[in-house]
């Protein structure tokens, strides 16, 4: 099992003055929780472990829309940059799916699934919370046989909801706390932010649908 970074129960974060936040969401932030640039470290790191331990397979990387498509997008650009510069590389190509659980800040018992034709290896997620989602979505991946199935998971959340799933990668382990940014969103809003930061409770009421 790879070890990841853990970011305590008590952390409060960063002071949102001390990096570049959109105005229109300084009012909606209680901190930034993961600077976007520990982000860009910790996902090249799980890319040289993805390259060493898939090296010779050829790789379907599938992406989870819509919260994973920055995560995915790094990731693969890390994976790339191996390939070019490295004795080892590995085959790649790509595909997506779309995953909805959430309404507001709640996730929902239910998963809709949209899209992805060509089901197979290593899938990238941005968030893995109570893990359902995740478990719905490796049965439908196993329907298609695959040689194996890898999850990468930029964050997983300490929550008693969870239903004790682990992906096999994974960035950090984050606090049970509504987290958005870096393609996280709540109701959409916050997808345009570089850093993952903690949502206010204020910003849950503003934005609700």
């Amino acid at each position: 099992l790879y070890s990841y970074l853990t970011i305590a129960d008590d952390s409060e974060g960063h002071d949102l003055s001390l990096f570049c936040v959109p105005k229109h969401y300084e009012e909606d932030l209680d901190s930034v929780i993961i600077p976007s640039g520990l982000i860009k470290d910790r996902t090249e790191r799980l890319a040289r472990d993805i390259v060493r331990d898939m090296g010779g397979h050829h790789i379907v990387a599938l992406c989870v829309l819509k919260g994973g498509y920055k995560f995915f997008a790094d990731l693969m650009d890390f994976i790339k940059t191996l390939n070019q510069n490295s004795d080892k590389s590995v085959p790649l190509t790509v595909d997506f799916i779309r995953l909805k659980s959430y309404s507001n800040d709640q996730s929902t018992n239910s998963v809709k699934v949209i899209g992805g034709d060509e089901l197979s290896a290593l899938t990238g997620k941005d968030i893995v919370e109570t893990g359902r989602t995740m478990e719905t979505l490796l049965k439908l991946l196993n329907e298609c046989h695959p040689k194996m199935v890898k999850v990468v998971s930029l964050l997983v959340k300490r929550t008693p909801r969870s239903s004790g799933y682990r992906p096999d990668y994974i960035g950090f382990e984050v606090p049970d706390k509504f987290l958005v940014g870096y393609a996280l969103d709540y109701n959409e809003y916050f997808r345009d932010l570089s850093h993952i930061c903690i949502l206010s409770d204020r910003a849950k009421e503003k934005y609700k649908v």
